[in-house]
């Protein structure tokens, strides 16, 4: 029997999900926040970043989820970045359409990982690009796919928007600058009603959105932000991973009541990556409080 892997919320409890260790990973100048790194001379350390990942691997272990592995493959430098090639909905995971030449061979292997699972796709984009980093499923019955042009573009953006709201979903495409990578670098959701977000960037009317939504922001500056500190992880049962280097946002939500996973993220975070981009959930369970 196919594995029933689903995910209704970026909130509900995370049993299981998928890793793929940083074996090949390395700094390449596609997106604003590499390129800064890359020009003041940083240079990605294997140990270090293996290291990191065991860190992050072991969080979520602690927090209760089944870690799954893909292989990494030489050739393929950001696998480690699994948020982006597959996301999973509460029909079923739904390939997407990745954008960057040096990325686009990741959908061989994520076909062949799933086929080895038995899980089948419940869609497959094929209209412009679409990634996982911005699609956010915010609750049932209610998306937000942020569409930069560049990594998810209006057309793979209105593809998925399409299928979920044949379901009776309520789905917004939010515009944002390609310069920003992902929607998940401007915001995630911490906890049912709760996000973290850039206020200095994302447009009044998607704060208010959210807002007549039940969903209230906890402010990250401009300075963090870049620093990858809105990319954080839900794993239920008012608990997140948050990168280490984010001591100020982890106090915020400590403060808001929330436990913080914190496990050390810098070498990803430099690259344009934290726990959101490294981690993609396969199965949540929606617990009622």
């Amino acid at each position: 029997m196919p594995p029933p892997w689903t995910v209704s919320s970026e909130t509900g409890r995370l049993t299981e999900v998928l890793v793929c260790a940083p074996d090949h990973y390395r700094w390449i100048p596609t997106n604003a926040i590499a390129r800064r790194t890359l020009a003041a001379g940083g240079q990605a350390d294997l140990q270090g970043l293996q290291a990191q990942h065991r860190e992050l691997v072991a969080a979520l272990e602690q927090g209760g989820a089944r870690v799954h592995h893909l292989p990494p493959e030489p050739h393929l430098p950001y696998m480690a970045y699994t948020r982006d090639s597959v996301v999973v909905t509460h029909r079923g995971p739904v390939l997407c359409q990745l954008e960057r030449p040096q990325r686009r061979g990741e959908y061989a292997p994520l076909i062949d990982w799933h086929a080895g699972q038995g899980s089948g796709f419940w869609r497959k984009s094929s209209a412009g690009t679409l990634e996982g980093g911005d699609i956010h499923v915010l609750r049932p019955g209610l998306a937000v796919i942020g569409a930069s042009g560049g990594r998810t573009d209006e057309a793979g953006a209105e593809q998925l928007a399409g299928w979920l709201r044949a379901e009776g979903w309520e789905v917004r495409i939010e515009p944002f600058d390609e310069h920003f990578l992902h929607l998940d670098v401007l915001f995630c959701l911490a906890a049912p009603g709760l996000a973290v977000a850039c206020l200095d960037v994302l447009p009044e009317d998607f704060v208010t959105w959210l807002r007549d939504r039940g969903i209230r922001c906890l402010p990250v500056p401009y300075r963090d932000m870049m620093r990858l500190g809105c990319n954080l992880l839900s794993l239920g049962r008012e608990r997140v991973i948050s990168a280490a280097e984010s001591r100020d946002l982890n106090a915020a939500l400590r403060a808001e009541g929330l436990t913080v996973l914190d496990p050390a993220l810098s070498l990803f975070t430099a690259g344009g990556g934290g726990p959101h981009c490294l981690t993609c959930p396969l199965s949540r369970v929606e617990e009622t409080p």
